[in-house]
């Protein structure tokens, strides 16, 4: 439901981890290498990156301090209010676009704190203080990205309930048909707020995330094209491996290859 750790400086890098969980991570002193997916990140004191659930981490280095906060989106998510700030401004992207947030006060450490004394001591009543103290943390991070120029993009709750869908439903083959009858809504409005907020159609923001999730499993699991291609609801790999050549301008058999020790 929701968890905090801190890691000290570390000896080696640590394994791939995949949670179904989002997970932010703040450097309280020093800094800390990490790599999600296939991107490698450096964080500095009082900086902050986000990772949606089903990304794929590791650290490669620590030297200092990093606080660890993980929690389900059915903790946080109790209505479609809930839902738009934990993607407001793109702060949890289901895209691969993570980005590194600076914040300029200690405020990020300080909610993190009392974020773990409440889960370690568990007063009367503690998931609702920690929830009301992780949802002012996500509005400090918005308002830092505010700060340094970003536009504000507040997301619909339907496109994002789209995307975690599509996300629980690689092996099914869904067509935007399918998405639009399990979401109860209409094909038109799933294409109507992919536009707005991806600038593209349902269906490619459909492609977008069966490519991320194939460069995971490319990169992080020691399986064959053709059961990677079936876990991604595609029948025929020769199929898979074009689609993905269509999509990336380069084979699967070559990016796995580009990744390898």
């Amino acid at each position: 439901m929701v968890e905090i750790q801190t890691l000290d400086k570390l000896d080696g890098k640590t394994d791939p981890k995949r949670v179904l969980k989002y997970i932010l991570l703040l450097c309280k002193s020093g800094n800390a290498t990490i790599v999600i997916d296939e991107n490698e990140f450096v964080l500095y004191e009082n900086q902050v990156i986000t990772i949606t659930s089903g990304q794929i981490h590791f650290f490669k280095d620590i030297e200092g301090q990093v606080e660890i906060l993980e929690f389900t989106l059915d903790f946080i998510c109790k209505d479609d209010n809930d839902i738009e700030l934990i993607f407001h401004n793109g702060l949890f992207c289901h895209f691969g676009m993570n980005e590194i947030i600076t914040l300029n006060t200690s405020i990020g450490s300080e909610l993190l704190n009392k974020i773990a004394l409440e889960i370690n001591q568990k007063p009367y009543q503690f998931l609702i203080s920690t929830r009301n103290y992780i949802e002012l943390l996500l509005v400090e991070l918005n308002r830092a990205k505010i700060a340094n120029g970003d536009e504000i993009w507040k997301p619909d709750a339907l496109f994002l309930k789209f995307l975690e869908a599509i996300r629980t439903h690689f092996a099914d083959n869904y067509t935007v048909t399918d998405f639009a009858q399990l979401l109860t809504t209409t094909e038109g409005k799933l294409n109507e707020l992919s536009k707005l907020h991806a600038n593209k159609t349902a269906q490619n923001v459909i492609f977008s995330l069966i490519i991320s999730e194939a460069k995971r499993l490319l990169i992080y699991q020691n399986l064959t094209i053709k059961e990677i291609a079936f876990q991604l609801g595609f029948s025929d790999p020769f199929y898979f491996s074009n689609f993905f050549k269509k999509h990336t301008q380069i084979s699967p058999k070559a990016y796995k290859i580009r990744f390898e020790v």
